[in-house]
């Protein structure tokens, strides 16, 4: 250990690292603890790239396993040092290098949080508008590391529609600046988009260059409380095959109306099973007209309650609501368990009825949230104890909730990522010959294997 310390000290200075054990304790895992699987030996957070490079370097020719990390609020397990080694943590890379108005683009550290990137593009009248629910908190290299969504998916996408280039370092130390801040790029490999997505599994993100979009004028929120869940995911698809494309559109539990009423005037009818948060969003009258014509289709089908919030304070209390319905859950339980399987958007009804069924047969406490516009559906298991008979129930339910989306055409993971949550799912869902493919490159990024090791596949499929 103290030869570590004393190379680590030469690398990035005696500020720049710690092997205390009280910080690496706070390192072992990301924002679901129950994925704590090793001690790292060591937490770096190097200064800029050049440190980062040096000690990517050091830990392939000593064979050190190295796991890059951002905020720790994802949910796969993704940065949990699964092999110990080095964690190397970036938040200390956080400027906002440029903001470009004439090109509409962005060049920012890895370690920048997502929120105080927003506002400071929102500043200039660009947006930028990927949204994960813990955009207070994350960075935006975790993002692109993990293709990172959020309710605005639903109409622009997620984080790897936004990428035009990225500077990374590569396990040998070598730098590289793929893509470009040109709209078109046609130039050998699509390395940018290879790495987004990949998890730190192939290099460190150390910089991105992203895509900035006009900021919309104006926006209109909706909400609709409906007496079934099917009602609820029937609305969602029947509106999509409308035409009707909103820039939100969550689907959530009738129990969260409880936490909402904390905050709202008059309260929202808690009777029901479902509730959808809309957003709609261009001209304000653009806005309001879509919002009031999603509000009557609601109403048609038989909806308990609609209302709007066109102004933008009531409707910024919604969203806060929204986004903090999760860690509320997370503190009033031993245990959460959230999924991130995605479905066609005309499959939602289905998949919420088969999720009700297997959360029946089971007998667990499921709840369903999601980013239901964009086919996003997040089955959430909550767990008032712990003991073997229900964590076996709980990896039942979770084997059956992901065969039944791939089943309906969806995927394992919408936004979360793979990490160590889906790794035994994966082959499911792309087969050992699409696996072994992601081996070979790997190998060819990686050949001593340091990078985020253990994440992805299982430990079978590693060899």
């Amino acid at each position: 250990m103290r030869g570590l310390a004393k190379d680590l000290s030469r690398l990035v200075g005696p500020d720049g690292f710690s092997t205390a054990p009280e910080d690496l304790l706070v390192y072992r895992h990301d924002a679901i603890g129950y994925f704590a699987q090793g001690d790292p030996a060591a937490v770096v957070l190097p200064a800029d790239t050049a440190q980062a490079a040096r000690v990517v370097a050091y830990a392939s020719q000593n064979g050190i396993p190295l796991t890059p990390r951002g905020a720790g609020s994802g949910l796969s397990g993704g940065c949990t040092p699964a092999r110990g080694g080095i964690v190397l943590d970036t938040k200390r890379l956080k400027r906002i290098l440029e903001i470009n108005q004439g090109n509409l683009t962005a060049r920012v550290e890895a370690g920048a949080v997502l929120a105080a990137f927003q506002q400071a593009v929102e500043a200039q009248g660009f947006f930028y508008p990927p949204d994960p629910q813990s955009k207070s908190v994350c960075t935006l290299g975790g993002n692109v590391a993990t293709r990172a969504g959020g309710p605005r998916a639903v109409k622009y996408g997620t984080t790897g529609n936004y990428v035009l280039g990225l500077e990374a370092v590569l396990p040998g130390g070598e730098v590289i600046r793929t893509g470009s801040a040109c709209v078109k790029h046609s130039a050998g490999y699509d390395l940018t988009h290879l790495l987004t997505g990949s998890e730190g599994t192939l290099a460190l993100i150390t910089q991105a260059t992203l895509r900035l979009i006009p900021k919309p004028p104006a926006t209109c929120t909706a909400l609709a409380v409906c007496p079934t869940m099917k009602m609820a995911a029937r609305i969602v698809s029947e509106t999509i095959a409308g035409g009707v494309v909103p820039s939100m559109l969550e689907l959530l539990t009738t129990a969260s109306l409880a936490v909402f009423n904390r905050f709202v005037s008059p309260p929202l009818p808690e009777e029901g099973e479902a509730c959808l948060l809309m957003e709609f969003d261009g001209t304000a009258q653009e806005a309001l007209r879509q919002a009031q014509e999603m509000a009557a289709a609601c109403r048609d089908m038989g909806a308990i309650d609609v209302r709007l919030a066109p102004r933008p304070e009531e409707a910024a209390l919604y969203w806060m609501v929204r986004s903090r319905l999760y860690p509320l859950v997370v503190s009033r339980f031993k245990r959460v368990v959230t999924e991130d399987v995605t479905v066609p958007r005309d499959r939602i009804p289905e998949f919420v009825t088969q999720v009700m069924s297997i959360a029946a047969e089971l007998d667990l406490a499921m709840g369903l949230t999601g980013h239901a516009g964009d086919g996003n559906m997040h089955p959430t298991i909550r767990m008032d104890e712990i003991n073997p008979d229900v964590e076996k129930r709980v990896h039942q339910a979770l084997e059956r909730v992901i065969k039944a989306g791939l089943s309906l055409g969806g995927v394992i993971s919408g936004e979360h990522g793979v990490g160590l949550h889906k790794a035994e799912f994966l082959e499911l869902e792309l087969g050992r010959e699409q696996i072994a493919l992601m081996r070979r490159i790997k190998k060819a990024f990686d050949p001593t294997g340091i990078m985020n090791p253990g994440k992805i596949w299982p430990p079978e499929l590693e060899a």
